[in-house]
């Protein structure tokens, strides 16, 4: 994926195209009996929908007629496609506190642990505060100016031809990213954006990140092309990513707390033969898979779960964003408790919503 190199800092024009989506599918679907579609419908007993997009959400809902066509990840995946228009931008992004970035008055040496530190291959670039970004530094245009500034042309000696040095020793690393022509432009997005229109831009500009930049013109957020596709096909890692301690921890009193990538084998192991999860075994691999299986979406942060297919233990969600699951706490249920009746509990403890975690982060910005 390459950035791009031309791009004009200027303000970058966010024009929508939802309506003339709606207008092409309109216009798809204008006769509902016609061709594939019609064969479609009656091969799984669909009656004639408004629009393709219903008659696509009604048969993937029909899992039964669609078992031998495709599995169960392929089934959420086009579901998380048709879903796709509805996110915003908002829905997605990395929160401000949590945004990765770097002031253009620090030294290439400091830029290069700042890499480092974050993990990143691209950050924001801003001048005194983040409400001021002026573009975004890729780690391969760092290398590729540190290289080019330590070739040394070696001159022609008897029996060896002429030739190149890389002397990275004599690169001054002092200079200020500014003093350089390291900044490349980013998008500019307002958080009403929706996810798919900033998709489309991201594939037409070449530019892979974008601030999110509220009414006032301060910066909210930060979203990725990564964050955007990973609502479709789910978490992406890749050998950068760094392995986590022990994914699934004992607390005491029979309670655990796991890592959402947790094996469902390394929880059933360390839960014991109660944790009883038979009926999705064959369609998900983690606990966190387990939990989205039951609920049918992501759940929100603080979430107490408690579920008929598990009567015997409830789920705390610890951490979560709008696109996964990522740690949980196990704990059984007491005999006390054996009588209530299974059920999604979001009031026994506040979710730690945007509205609950709106303040800290605040204050993390300052």
């Amino acid at each position: 994926m390459n950035d791009a190199d031309t791009q004009s800092m200027g303000a970058v024009p966010l024009e929508r195209s939802g309506a003339a989506r709606e207008e092409v599918e309109t216009s798809t679907d204008a006769d509902p009996h016609s061709g594939w579609l019609n064969r479609l419908r009656d091969a799984l007993g669909l009656k004639p929908a408004a629009n393709l997009r219903e008659d696509l959400e009604q048969a993937l809902s029909k899992e039964d007629a669609l078992d031998a066509a495709f599995s169960p990840e392929e089934r959420a995946m086009l579901r998380n496609i048709l879903r796709l228009r509805e996110n915003r931008v908002d829905d997605l992004m990395v929160p401000r506190a949590d945004i990765n970035a770097v002031d253009a008055s620090i030294t290439l040496t400091e830029l290069v642990l700042a890499f480092e530190r974050s993990g990143h291959s691209r950050m924001p670039v801003f001048r005194e505060t983040l409400d001021d970004p002026i573009g975004m530094v890729h780690i391969k245009d760092l290398m590729a100016y540190i290289t080019k500034k330590a070739k040394v042309a070696r001159p022609r000696e008897e029996g060896e031809p002429a030739g190149t040095d890389v002397k990275v020793g004599e690169v001054d690393l002092d200079v200020p990213v500014s003093a350089t022509e390291l900044v490349r432009p980013l998008l500019f997005v307002p958080p009403s954006m929706p996810a798919s229109d900033l998709l489309a831009k991201m594939q037409a500009t070449r530019i892979q990140i974008a601030l999110v930049i509220d009414e006032y013109g301060g910066t909210d957020g930060l979203i990725s092309m990564e964050d955007i596709v990973e609502t479709i096909v789910g978490d992406i890692s890749d050998e950068h990513d760094e392995l986590e301690g022990p994914s699934i921890v004992p607390i005491g009193q029979g309670g655990f707390i796991a890592d959402a990538r947790a094996s469902l084998e390394e929880v059933v192991a360390s839960l014991g033969p109660a944790f009883e999860v038979a009926d999705y075994g064959d369609d998900v691999e983690t606990i966190g898979g387990l939990v989205f299986s039951m609920l049918g979406r992501i759940p929100v942060r603080g979430e107490m779960i408690i579920s008929e297919e598990l009567p015997g233990f409830e789920i705390e969600v610890l951490e979560a964003d709008p696109r996964r699951i990522r740690r949980l706490r196990i704990t059984p249920r007491g005999p006390q408790d054996a009588g209530l009746p299974a059920h999604n509990d979001r009031r026994k403890r506040r979710p730690e919503s945007d509205e609950a975690q709106g303040e800290p982060q605040k204050k993390a910005a300052e």
